[in-house]
């Protein structure tokens, strides 16, 4: 009877512990930059791993995500492709003061999946392809450091009948991926581990730094795992993820 005794009261204490955890675990849901979708994940189960808490993310345009949020979309932190919607959002009274730093830096690719294909400027130059994606460059700064690129190459006229454009940068990366254009120009950290294709990394001198900055939303203030997230993002772990995907890791302020 001791022994069924002392198993039951270790049962209980096991079921109390499991219990105690799942009461302080909380969610929070995220918008983040299609550009930074594979890594997001991978920073996503580490940090519910280690802390409980649960991170639903939701992918896509930068653009898009700032209007969603100026009209009230349930996000309690933004992790954009750029840093001026999270301070605009600061300053519109919607991201909390102070919480807005660079996560990341990204990093421009002109990109092919078929070998050879890509090499260096002189590919655009040729111009010898019928369709070159790129991603909105209103709404996704992918799109406008593209823009920007042809532009300091003295190409965007020549080439802008040739432009497939896609709303956000998975969906410039997917007109690439299933042959609807023969390069696109994508993120980096979408390429990084290929090896089949080709590529060019654009020199950082024709286009703008992509300073990928992430915001405290004020719907997120007193979300605990909202607010963890956001500490978790500046942490070791997650800047070893992030450089892993091609991107340089920001200085957090």
């Amino acid at each position: 009877m001791k022994v069924i005794t002392s198993l039951k009261l270790a049962l209980g204490v096991a079921l109390a512990c499991v219990a105690g955890n799942s009461a302080f675990a909380a969610q929070t849901n995220v918008a983040v930059a299609a550009n930074f979708t594979d890594a997001a994940k991978e920073i996503a189960a580490i940090f519910k791993a280690k802390t409980g808490h649960e991170a639903v993310l939701s992918f896509g345009a930068s653009g898009q995500f700032y209007t969603q949020i100026t009209q009230d979309a349930p996000f309690q932190v933004f992790l954009s492709a750029d840093n001026e919607r999270p301070k605009k959002l600061v300053d519109d009274g919607l991201g909390v003061p102070g919480s807005n730093f660079t996560y990341a830096v990204g990093k421009l690719v002109l990109w092919s999946k078929a070998p050879g294909v890509v090499k260096g400027e002189e590919t655009l130059k040729a111009s010898s392809f019928a369709k070159l994606s790129i991603c909105n460059p209103v709404a996704a700064p992918y799109g406008a450091a593209a823009v920007e690129a042809m532009k300091a190459l003295k190409l965007y006229d020549t080439l802008k009948p040739k432009l497939v454009e896609g709303a956000n940068i998975t969906q410039a990366y997917q007109f690439v991926q299933t042959g609807n254009a023969e390069v696109g120009f994508v993120a980096l950290s979408q390429v990084v581990n290929d090896k089949d294709g080709s590529r060019w990394m654009v020199p950082q001198s024709l286009y703008s730094p992509i300073l990928q900055d992430a915001v405290l939303l004020k719907k997120g203030a007193s979300n605990e795992a909202a607010t963890a997230f956001i500490a978790f993002l500046k942490g070791p772990e997650a800047r070893a993820i992030i450089e892993k995907y091609g991107y340089e890791a920001g200085k957090s302020s």
